[in-house]
């Protein structure tokens, strides 16, 4: 039974980027990949690619979406200036390397089917969660993989919902960030949201929303811009990232990847240029009276939202709204859990006196929403990555007892091992068809789906052509015929046709039995005493005395031979074809028992 093996790529702490030597310890990593297929462009998909094609060196295809491809080099470049530029780290992609990598990137469309090589390939489905956010099925033969990346299941204000048609894939791995969570309506979020910031502007605070660059950020400043702009607001909403332009400019180009709405409404207006919302400068958050500003990391790690954070941390008229899922450890996800006091660099306390919000404006999946994928692709098995494993637990449990399929949750190194029943297009004659299934005289289509055995086929499915219903059509039924493998392709024909086509003599199998007949007389008598008798009660059958002293009845061989030790007893050696035992007793055994013909012989 073939089978299907998923190893997670391990992060141990002091690692920057995943441990490749899980693929090989030997050799070129080229030599154990076919391709790479990069979901979307955010850093923990994409982060260590440059670091994995120009530094471990691999060098095949790369595949992603056209948006992807144009924003992944951006924030690589954004990410490599950080971390080499602002903290001085050494062994790290430079920017050649980036652009080097880029080149070996293949740009797919949605829809697409890929061929990657003689077995492989690949087709990309709309994920939304960001622009050219993309899930990949990976076909090799009549097996096939879902790879979700990470997907949003909701249509927001900017990007449709994720969608995949019904391919029912052996395998599919979803990502499983909210693999507990199932978010309240949308509408009521984004109205809690605005009320909270307008509030907070009008008694004279500061609003801080940290994002990533790209994604929610968009999101919520359409969601800003449209309220201020209906409000007649004068405060002002500052966006605290150099990305922002271009993010817009690819935006822009790429409106076909947004929603029916943004792109009905692009030729009066452009969604993404803002009136209200302008550059900040690290300068303005010293500044008084109220402001709100989208500052960059998301989850308060690093970067000018920490900074800002630490500046208005200490004053209880100012907020900070957390849209989205912070990983644990992080000042997000402190303040989120309750603490007011934080020990920051070179031990200093910050006390938290703002008020602290948490607004779920993830561009992930919920558990309704990963479910709904998983009822959407009818996949055989399902894998989760990408979440927490006391939540991933509860996800699986509940996965397995609705749609009855096994979940598996790996840790990182973990190698899982998924068996497959593939489905094998096989083409069959029409006149075995029509001789197996017994249906007379009807028209088929000559391709039909079957569980191949060491013996015998099960017909699962095929489809009729004309006025002709097949009996019991969705039954499962038993064919038998001779499989040729040719040109990577199956074709079920009868025997003879094999051995014609294979120019290869047929091999007889035969079953023989012994009966033993007390008769003095010479072997040619006996043969004849028992002809006479089986003419006389098998009138129906056809009962031949041949030249070399045998009988036979239609297929059936009857020899008579002296017994070794007692000449005054005879021995009958009766055979049969294996065909014959195989049309079953009803008719040998019903018109040809041998205890009952040869009884009398006996005596």
């Amino acid at each position: 039974m073939p089978e299907i093996k998923v190893t997670p790529l391990g992060k141990s702490p002091p690692r920057r980027f995943p441990d490749f030597s899980y693929i090989t310890q030997n050799g070129r990593l080229t030599d154990f990949l076919d391709c790479v297929i990069i979901s979307h462009f955010h850093l923990d998909h994409c982060g260590a690619l440059p670091y994995f094609s120009e530094m471990v060196g691999y060098d095949g295809p790369i595949y992603m979406t056209h948006p992807t491809k144009a924003i992944c080099p951006i924030l690589l470049e954004d990410y490599r200036k950080i971390t080499v530029d602002k903290k001085g780290e050494t062994n790290f992609f430079t920017s050649q390397m980036i652009k080097d990598c880029m080149k070996k990137v293949v740009a797919v469309h949605l829809h697409q089917t890929v061929q990657v090589d003689e077995e492989l390939e690949i087709k990309a489905y709309y994920a939304g969660h960001v622009l050219g956010a993309a899930m990949f099925q990976i076909k090799v033969g009549c097996e096939s993989v879902v790879y979700t990346g990470d997907y949003n299941m909701t249509p927001d204000r900017h990007l449709g919902a994720a969608w995949i048609d019904k391919c029912r894939p052996d395998l599919l791995i979803s990502e499983s960030t909210y693999a507990t969570t199932i978010r309240d309506s949308k509408r009521c979020r984004e109205r809690d949201f605005l009320k909270k910031v307008h509030e907070t502007v009008e008694r004279g605070g500061k609003v801080l929303i940290p994002v990533f660059a790209l994604g929610r950020a968009q999101e919520l400043c359409i969601l800003l811009e449209t309220f201020w702009e209906r409000m007649n607001l004068k405060a002002p909403i500052y966006f605290s990232t150099g990305l922002t332009e271009k993010a817009n400019h690819y935006y822009k180009l790429f409106i076909t990847w947004t929603n029916q709405k943004i792109r009905k409404t692009f030729v009066q207006r452009n969604m993404f240029e803002f009136k209200h919302i302008k550059a900040f400068d690290r300068a303005f958050a010293d500044n008084p009276g109220p402001m709100v500003v989208f500052a960059t990391p998301g989850m308060l790690h690093a970067g000018q939202s920490l900074q800002i954070f630490r500046k208005w941390a200490g004053n209880e008229k100012n907020m900070v709204i957390m849209p989205g899922y912070c990983v644990q450890g992080t000042v997000g996800h402190k303040i989120l859990s309750g603490q007011r006091k934080l020990e920051m660099e070179g031990r200093q306390i910050l006390e938290v006196k703002m008020q602290v919000e948490y607004m779920s404006f993830s561009a992930h999946a919920d558990a309704k929403g990963i479910m709904q994928l998983i009822r959407q692709a009818e996949p055989r098995n399902v894998l989760l990555v990408h979440g927490e494993a006391k939540k991933m637990e509860f996800l699986k449990q509940k996965i397995e007892q609705e749609f009855h399929v096994n979940c598996y949750m790996p840790a990182n190194g973990e190698t899982t091992t998924i068996f497959t029943n593939p489905s094998i297009p096989v083409d069959i004659s029409l006149g075995l068809l029509k001789r197996e299934t017994a249906i007379g005289d009807v028209f088929f289509n000559q391709e039909l789906h079957v569980c191949v055995s060491t013996v015998s086929l099960t017909l699962l499915s095929f489809s009729s052509l004309g006025s002709g219903l097949l009996p019991d059509a969705k039954k499962p039924k038993l064919m038998h015929g001779t499989l040729i493998m040719k040109d990577n392709s199956f074709r079920l024909v009868s025997p003879e046709q094999a051995l014609k086509e294979l120019g290869l003599a047929e091999h007889q199998l035969r079953f023989t039995c012994r009966v033993h007949i007390q008769d003095p007389r010479k072997e040619h008598e006996t043969v004849l005493r028992v002809y006479n008798h089986l003419k006389g009660v098998l009138k129906d059958y056809s009962v031949q005395h041949l030249p070399d002293g045998s009988i036979t009845v239609e297929s059936i061989l009857i020899q008579a031979t002296a017994h070794s030790e007692d000449q005054g007893t005879k021995v009958l050696l009766v055979s049969w074809t294996y065909q014959v035992a195989e049309m079953g007793r009803s008719r040998v055994n019903s018109h040809f028992d041998l205890d009952v013909l040869f009884f009398r012989m006996k005596n």
